[in-house]
């Protein structure tokens, strides 16, 4: 078995005790990205198993995309990512 030689880790263990692979990232041509895939790809980014723009240049993500997601994930957990709570999420506080 050949194993392909990667820069930086092959797994990486989350705060809540998980393991994080590689192969747990989306595949490379998703093209319908849905909240969970979103998650998946800033937690490897958070968590170290790819830099930033591994994951921008992977799934061919703009900046402000990317920081969307991030600020998203930061400012109210993974179920701001959901399309059906955008306007929940994103509206000004009254």
């Amino acid at each position: 078995m050949f194993i392909k030689k990667i820069d930086g880790p092959r797994a990486v263990t989350l705060p809540d005790g998980t393991i994080m692979t590689r192969a747990d990232l989306p595949p490379t041509d998703t093209r319908r990205w849905v909240a969970s895939r979103k998650a998946a790809v800033v937690r490897a980014v958070r968590s170290g198993l790819i830099t930033e723009e591994e994951a921008r240049k992977r799934y061919a993500l703009s900046n402000e995309e990317f920081e969307s997601w991030a600020n998203a994930v930061s400012r109210h957990g993974e179920a701001a990512l959901k399309t059906t709570r955008l306007q929940e999420f994103r509206t000004p506080p009254k």
